[in-house]
């Protein structure tokens, strides 16, 4: 935390005043789920294909952490990015984002899923037998702007079981998926977050470490990730980014749609689909809940302060609720 605290600092002091890109050059902000130079091979092919069918210089942004990116939008030095659903909601709360489209996972599924992992060899079978909290067992977990690797775990493992995790484990340590799992298979954590997509890049990337892998719990469906573009970006821009985006696969064209969708399914993913930020929705639904477990079990708040807090976070869930039965 006090290191995201810096580079906020840092940031605000740096970049505050830089002026705003030029409309002919975009940096495209790339959230850190596994090493940048593994990224870069993934996804260069596909922007310099965005580069060459917008004429607009695209340039591949990395970070060593999800708030790098959020950072580096809201300071207009990341001006189009991909994000996951919790960073993708911090883009649009914190740094004038605005989701316009969503990723299609190219085995047709309509989102993904969040895993609790473990080493092929180890005596835990389900998640309760990591559950009984007695501080024996390391646990790794994902980026705290992570969707599948936090968000997810801590609402529906954590908080809906009244875990502190900090309380249950030995060590508790944040990393991306791609080091979580790696982790794992090396036995170096005993449990760990990861996603269904990111083992399936291991299989791709590191067949044997995924060998050594067990999932042995599963969560509900979680929405596939937000393209997330800053609000001020100019109307011609956002027309070419758009155009190439939606067309990208799905131009009519037999030949360059095989071509674009090899590339896409070097990331994983299908033609893309349209989007906002009601996609979010579920998000921030979750969001609410960790809260409201937090506040539930937050022994120095009084019964006064506790019923208060509670009864605003139920307003935001009854809130955010009504918005997802107007969009269904």
């Amino acid at each position: 935390m006090m290191r995201n605290f810096v580079m906020a600092a840092v940031a605000a002091l740096g970049l505050a005043a830089a002026p705003a890109k030029a409309a002919d050059e975009i940096n495209f902000g790339i959230i850190s789920t596994e090493s940048s130079s593994n990224l870069k091979v993934i996804f260069e092919p596909w922007l310099k294909a965005m580069e060459e069918e917008t004429g607009l210089k695209i340039n591949a942004f990395f970070a060593t952490d999800y708030a790098g990116i959020i950072e580096g939008m809201r300071f207009n030095k990341v001006q189009v990015a991909w994000f996951g659903n919790k960073s993708g909601m911090e883009a649009v709360d914190r740094a004038e984002g605005e989701v316009f489209a969503q990723t299609v996972p190219d085995d047709g599924e309509p989102g993904y899923y969040s895993h609790i992992i473990v080493n092929e060899e180890s005596p835990y079978q389900k998640l309760e037998d990591i559950l009984a909290c007695d501080q024996s067992l390391n646990f790794g977990i994902g980026d705290p702007n992570s969707t599948s690797g936090f968000l997810v775990p801590t609402t529906f493992i954590f908080s809906a079981k009244n875990i502190d995790p900090k309380e249950c484990f030995k060590t508790v340590r944040n990393a991306n998926h791609e080091a979580n799992a790696l982790a794992t298979a090396n036995k170096m954590v005993d449990a760990a977050a990861n996603n269904s997509e990111n083992l399936t890049r291991i299989e791709k990337t590191n067949p044997e470490a995924r060998k050594k892998i067990r999932v042995i719990w599963t969560s509900p469906l979680i929405p596939s990730d937000p393209l997330v573009w800053r609000k001020d970006l100019d109307d011609a821009t956002k027309e070419k980014i758009s155009s190439f985006i939606f067309g990208y696969g799905a131009s009519g064209d037999a030949e360059a749609d095989a071509k674009a969708s090899a590339v896409l399914k070097e990331l994983g993913w299908a033609p893309f689909r349209k989007s906002d930020n009601s996609q979010l929705l579920p998000i921030r639904q979750m969001e609410v809940n960790k809260k409201m477990a937090s506040v539930k079990r937050d022994e120095s708040l009084s019964d006064d302060e506790k019923k208060a807090k509670l009864d605003e976070l139920k307003a935001q869930a009854a809130e955010i609720e009504k918005q997802i039965g107007a969009k269904s």
